[in-house]
């Protein structure tokens, strides 16, 4: 049981941290997916294992898009402050 409430602490901080914008959120979210794999195999719950992999992918590209875009609007705000 105490599986059960560590795994959604971890899924809600990393929500948390996504709604506010912060790339550590999806990062996190992917960490989760794999605590849930392993929850998964122990309690031999094996459609957790479908779940978590949906996921992973969810989290992986917004955290992919997030990044860039981060990286690209810093390159633009980098570049119009050397403009003259």
């Amino acid at each position: 049981m105490l599986w059960s409430y560590a795994l959604a602490a971890v899924g809600i901080l990393g929500i948390y941290l996504a709604g506010r914008r912060n790339l550590w959120g999806w990062a996190i979210g992917v960490g989760a997916q794999a605590l849930w794999i392993v929850y998964a195999l122990a309690t031999k719950q094996y459609g957790f294992i479908v779940s978590a992999v949906a996921y992973s992918i969810v989290y992986g590209r917004n955290w992919a898009k997030w990044a860039r875009e981060k990286r690209e609007s810093e390159k633009r705000a980098h570049d119009e402050a050397l403009r003259p």
